[in-house]
């Protein structure tokens, strides 16, 4: 990927045509499943919670918490996998079965890195994602606390702080770190080397999907053990 780079000034704009398609058109999906999914935990919490042994606020603690460890960094990613991962590959799929890669060759290009690098690049930014994933999910818990009646404003907002982390958000932003990689590689893999027609872009589709989902459950747990355990 990073032998014979493309001369800088076609490279930027494949980035930036990179990132728009991969960053900044999954704002839509990513912020509308982050906020209501954050309303769902925060719901199931405070069902679960019921009764004078638990104190209000542990509705916000338990909601922040499941949010910044798992939810945003985890399943936004397999969320991801399918929206941009499926993108990828067809995109790069479809420029094989077409030869366009194949007339990259011939001019001398090197169409891994002319392909595949500036989606790995653009994906540097998928933590910038996963950060509004987590305010956005802690949003609609919030709001579906205090809209359903299980607790207050004050008492979410005091669970939100209590035995804060820090280190929690440095965990999370590692694992996004290393899941854009990963979402930005597999699927570059699986369209630069499949073969076929248009029928087999779609089975390669399945197939990167599949091993970009086991991919990130693989690292999680390495990662999890790692760094927590």
């Amino acid at each position: 990927m990073f032998d014979k780079p493309t001369k800088w000034s076609v490279m930027r704009q494949l980035i930036i045509k990179d990132t728009e398609d991969t960053v900044v058109n999954s704002l839509g999906i990513i912020s509308f499943v982050s906020f209501f999914i954050g309303g769902v935990i925060t719901i199931q919490m405070a069902l679960n919670m019921t009764g004078s042994l638990y104190p209000k606020y542990l509705i916000g603690f338990a909601t922040r918490e499941i949010i910044i460890l798992e939810f945003a960094p985890t399943i936004i990613s397999i969320i991801m996998a399918g929206k941009v991962g499926s993108f990828i590959t067809s995109s790069i799929g479809s420029m094989r079965v077409t030869e366009q890669i194949d007339a990259l060759e011939v001019m001398g290009v090197n169409s891994i890195n002319y392909l595949v690098f500036p989606k790995v690049i653009a994906l540097l930014l998928y933590p910038f994602l996963i950060s509004i994933a987590m305010f956005l999910g802690i949003l609609g818990g919030m709001a579906a606390c205090v809209y359903g009646g299980y607790s207050t404003v004050d008492n979410f907002i005091t669970g939100i702080q209590t035995e804060f982390i820090s280190f929690h958000m440095t965990y999370a932003f590692i694992k996004t770190f290393v899941f854009g990689l990963i979402i930005a590689t597999v699927p570059s893999f699986h369209g630069y080397y499949m073969k076929g027609g248009a029928l087999e872009v779609g089975k390669a589709n399945t197939t990167s999907f599949i091993w970009t989902c086991v991919c990130i459950i693989i690292i999680n747990y390495v990662l999890t053990q790692i760094l927590l355990g």
